[in-house]
């Protein structure tokens, strides 16, 4: 009977002989994974971005006024309400509602029959005045005589002197009275007394209207449009600005000034309309604190209507030198305004700026920014306080490095990747005249392959 090998344990030598390559190998890869984990770092590090490019300009000096801005309305210089002067019948009007008229156009005509009437009648009464005052004359020429030889009283003179006074009277009367009814039938013609704009009629032809100088019949409404009013008000601290700044009572928006003023409606953008300041009230109204002021403005065109609403631009300071940036170069942070200027180091700088007025599409600073200053008009948002930046000179591009370059006698930066032109090109293998014998992709130049058995 055969006996079986009894089956030996590993001894504990042998299992630490055995781990011992598989720690080494671990360590090895951890350090492997270590170095790598380094190289990616590295590499990392080394794929930094580059300074964001930024675009950069000096403020734009200009000489300029400050304006402040106020609301008002056109108003008519002279508006007139056309009403009958003599009572009568309608019968034409002789307009178009809302046309513009001159001053003398026929506007209505009343009835003239009953006013000729009166003219003749006094025409009448004049020559029976006329002819009295011949006969009294004549007698009272007679009367002279015959009371120097005794003829006639002295009582019987003096009567034929008052009849000739009596005449004249009634000669006077009767001129009067004819000039009234000339006038009378002359108003039957209603005419317009300026040149402007009539509104529509109030009465119809046919209808009766009342004039004279009591209650009077309203026909229409006319008002004038070239030259037109616009009267604003401001408050009275601006009054004293004002005021102060010119140094005369009598000038600057002030009694009698000619200030010059721009003008803008309320769909437009820009103040283009032109006109001059040619009255200030005397008074400042204490329930309100501000003053009436007046300017006058061509409206050839008929555009300014009274009543319209407008904005009106009034220089508020003297002439001065201001720096300018456009709009959007300036950040907001809250309630403060602040740019980005870039210095020596290139490396961006906020400055807190005080705002003043829009210029030509450009916004003036009053305070904070030097005139020296690279401020940064392109690519704010991609950029923040103390960060270094690529500045740019504002409308300088590549074609200039280049001029720029090569007026230095350096090379241009995209010179290598330009052909010199000034050396012919090599000529260029025609591949229709390819040896067979030397062009290995020639198929005249293979062996023909050997037939197969």
């Amino acid at each position: 009977m055969m006996s079986r090998n009894p089956i030996h344990s590993p001894s504990p030598k042998s299992s630490l002989l055995r781990s011992a390559p598989l720690r080494a190998g671990y360590a090895i890869s951890l350090l492997l994974a270590v170095l790598l984990t380094g190289c990616g770092r590295g590499q990392q590090q080394a794929a930094a971005p580059p300074p964001p490019a930024v675009t950069v300009a000096e403020p734009v000096k200009k000489m300029i006024v400050d304006h402040d801005e106020y609301v008002g309305r056109f108003a008519a210089i002279n508006s007139v309400e056309v009403r009958a002067r003599v009572s009568g019948t309608l019968e034409s009007v002789n307009f178009t509602d809302g046309q513009i008229v001159n001053k003398g156009d026929l506007l209505f005509t009343i009835d003239k029959r009953p006013f000729q009437n009166a003219l003749d009648q006094a025409r009448a009464n004049l020559v029976q005045a006329r002819s009295t005052l011949t006969l009294t004359t004549s007698d009272l020429s007679r009367g002279q005589q015959l009371v120097r030889d005794k003829t006639i009283t002295e009582q019987t003179f003096d009567q034929r002197t008052q009849a000739k006074r009596n005449a004249e009277g009634a000669v006077a009367n009767a001129e009067a009275a004819l000039r009234q009814a000339e006038l009378d039938l002359e108003f039957t013609d209603v005419r317009s007394p300026i040149k402007g704009r009539i509104g529509d009629r109030r009465v119809s032809p046919g209808n009766l209207v009342t004039g004279g100088t009591g209650t009077t019949t309203l026909l229409a409404t006319i008002v004038s449009t070239d030259p037109i009013h616009f009267d604003f008000t401001y408050d009275e601290a601006a009054y004293l600005r004002y005021e102060r700044m010119s140094g005369n009572i009598d000038d600057v928006t002030t009694h009698d000034s000619k200030t010059p003023i721009a003008l803008k409606l309320i769909d437009e953008k820009e103040f283009k309309h032109k006109g001059a300041i040619d009255f200030v009230d005397n008074v400042i109204d204490r329930s309100t604190g501000t003053i009436r002021g007046r300017a006058v403005l061509d409206n050839p065109t008929g555009l300014f209507t009274p009543g319209m609403f407008a904005r009106i631009q009034v220089a508020s300071s003297p002439p001065y030198e201001a720096l300018l940036v456009p709009d959007t170069a300036i950040g907001n942070e809250q309630v403060r305004k602040f740019v980005y200027v870039v210095d020596a180091q290139n490396i961006a700088q906020q400055k807190y700026v005080t705002l003043g007025t829009i210029v030509d599409g450009m916004r003036v600073i009053k305070d904070g920014l030097a005139a020296n200053d690279r401020v940064i008009v392109d690519g704010v948002a991609r950029i923040r306080p103390k960060q270094k930046v690529t500045p740019q000179e504002k409308g300088k591009t590549a074609a200039t490095d280049d001029k720029t370059a090569s007026a230095k006698g350096q090379p241009a930066p995209n010179a290598a990747a330009k052909p010199d032109a000034s050396k012919p090109d090599a000529p260029k293998p025609d591949a229709s005249k390819a040896d067979p014998k030397t062009d290995p992709k020639s198929d005249a130049g293979a062996k023909p392959a050997a037939p197969k058995q």
